[in-house]
C-alpha cells in the first residue's frame, strides 16, 4: 500500500510528479528506460522505451528521413513517457494531434503488477475497449507506461514561416480561415502572440530578433511545411489576406536561420514570463471560433492595472493566458487574488464550453477544479476506473482524483 509516483523529465507544470504532504511514496524514476528499439521507415513507426527523452525521438526520427512530429519547449528534457502519460500538445497539433494521436501502442504495468503488452503497430484493431488510449493522459494514476509505438511521419523538405501582423484575434482566426484553403494541410503551426511577450523579454533582459519595426500588438506566427516547394503559393495566399486588409505586415523568413530566429521568439516567451512572475498562469482551450470572444470577455474580468500575456496555439483553440502585476511590482503582493482570478476565468471557460487544462493535465494542482467543472457523471466513470485498476489508490496518488 506504498505510494508509487512515476517520473520522466520532471517538467510538468502541475504537481503530477510531485508531492508535497501524505506519506512518503516511492519514486519510480524511468530514466534509465531510454532505448530506440525499432524504427520502421515502411511502417512509420518507432518503438521506444519510456524514458527516451523527446528529442532524442525526434533525432532518432530524422535519421531514418522520417518526422515525430511532437514539438514543445521542454523538449531536451522531457521524456516520451510523460509526454504520453499527459497526452501532451505543442505547436503542432494543428496539423498532427496530440500526444494520443501519435502513439499507436503501449507497454504499461498496472498496480497488481499485471503487464498490459499492446505493442501494437496497426491502423486498425478493433478488438475490445482502447487501453491504450486509457493510459495515455491518466498521468501515471492508473499505471505506468513503459514502452510505445510511435507514429512516424513523411518529412516535409519545404518550409515556409511568417510573422504577420493583424489588428486583433479575430482578424488573426479570420486569416486561419482564409489561409486554410490553399494551405490547407500544409500549416503546422498558427501562434497568436501578443505584444507583451516581447515587451516582457525586452523588460527581462532575454534577447531576440523583433520582426517588425514597430510592433503590432497581435502578431501571428505562421509555420508551413510541404514535399514540394510552396514558396509561390504561400506568397500568393499571404498577398491575399493582406489585400482583404487582414493583414497589416507580414515578414517571411528568407533561410532556415531566420526560421529559428522566428520560432526562438515564440518558444523564450515562457522564459520571460518566469521572469517577470506571474500572479495566475492557466493553459485552457476553447472552441476556435471562440478564442476572439474569450480573449475579450476574459480581460473584463481581470484587474485593469494588471498586466496579461495572452499567446499560444489559436489553430487548436489553447491559449496560455497569464496575469502579472503592473511593471516594478511584485506579484507577492497579489498572492490574495490569485484564487478569484483563476474562478472567474474557469467559471468563463465553463460557461463557454472550454476546459482549464488544454494539454499541461490535471495533477495534483487542478484536482479541485476537476471535481467542480467536470461532469458529475465523467467524473463517477473515472473514480469507478481507478479503483477498478487501483483499488489500493497506490498509483500516483492524489493525481487527477482528489483522494
Amino acid at each position: 500500500r506504498v505510494g508509487v509516483v512515476p517520473r520522466g523529465g520532471g517538467t510538468g507544470l502541475v504537481g503530477g510528479q510531485v508531492m508535497d504532504s501524505g506519506p512518503v511514496p516511492v519514486i519510480l524514476s524511468l530514466e534509465r528506460m531510454t532505448a530506440i528499439q525499432d524504427i520502421s521507415p515502411q511502417n512509420n513507426t518507432m518503438t521506444v522505451e519510456a524514458g527516451a527523452i523527446l528529442e532524442t525521438v525526434q533525432n532518432a526520427a530524422q535519421d531514418a528521413d522520417r518526422l515525430f512530429p511532437l514539438t514543445l519547449a521542454a523538449q531536451g528534457s522531457c521524456r516520451i513517457g510523460g509526454n504520453l502519460a499527459t497526452n501532451a500538445g505543442g505547436v503542432n497539433v494543428l496539423r498532427y494531434g496530440n500526444a494520443r494521436a501519435l502513439c499507436l501502442g503501449i507497454e504499461a504495468v498496472l498496480a497488481d503488477g499485471t503487464i498490459i503488452s499492446d505493442l501494437t503497430q496497426l491502423r486498425k484493431d478493433n478488438t475490445g475497449y482502447d487501453l491504450r488510449d486509457l493510459m495515455i493522459g491518466s498521468e501515471g494514476s492508473l499505471g505506468v507506461i513503459t514502452r510505445a509505438v510511435l507514429r512516424l511521419f513523411a518529412r516535409p523538405t519545404h518550409f515556409e514561416t511568417a510573422f504577420l501582423a493583424v489588428q486583433s484575434p479575430q482578424a488573426a482566426l479570420d486569416v486561419l480561415t482564409a489561409l486554410n484553403g490553399p494551405l490547407g494541410g500544409d500549416i503546422s503551426a498558427f501562434e497568436l502572440i501578443h505584444r507583451t511577450g516581447p515587451d516582457f523579454m525586452d523588460e527581462t533582459g532575454i534577447s531576440f530578433t523583433p520582426p517588425f519595426a514597430d510592433r503590432p500588438d497581435w502578431m501571428v506566427l505562421i509555420d508551413c511545411g510541404a514535399g514540394t516547394p510552396l514558396r509561390a503559393r504561400f506568397e500568393s495566399a499571404l498577398m491575399d489576406v493582406m489585400e482583404s486588409g487582414l493583414v497589416q505586415d507580414a515578414v517571411l523568413a528568407q533561410n532556415a536561420a531566420q526560421r529559428a530566429a522566428f520560432w526562438q521568439l515564440r518558444e523564450r516567451i515562457p522564459e520571460a514570463n518566469k521572469a517577470v512572475g506571474s500572479i495566475s498562469s492557466h493553459d485552457i482551450s476553447v472552441p476556435v471560433a471562440d478564442v476572439p470572444a474569450f480573449i475579450r470577455r476574459a480581460r473584463a474580468l481581470v484587474d485593469p492595472s494588471l498586466r496579461i500575456n495572452c499567446f499560444g496555439h489559436l489553430g487548436d483553440g489553447n491559449l496560455h493566458y497569464n496575469v502579472f502585476p503592473p511593471a516594478g511590482r511584485s506579484r507577492d503582493a497579489y498572492a490574495g487574488q490569485r484564487a478569484a482570478i483563476a474562478r472567474a476565468i474557469y467559471d468563463l471557460l465553463a460557461e463557454m464550453g472550454g476546459s482549464f487544462s488544454a494539454e499541461h493535465g490535471v495533477g495534483r494542482l487542478k484536482t479541485g477544479d476537476l471535481a467542480r467543472y467536470a461532469d458529475p457523471g465523467r467524473l463517477a466513470t473515472m473514480r469507478a476506473i481507478k479503483t477498478a485498476l487501483d483499488p489500493n489508490g497506490i498509483m500516483n496518488p492524489g493525481a487527477v482524483l482528489a483522494t
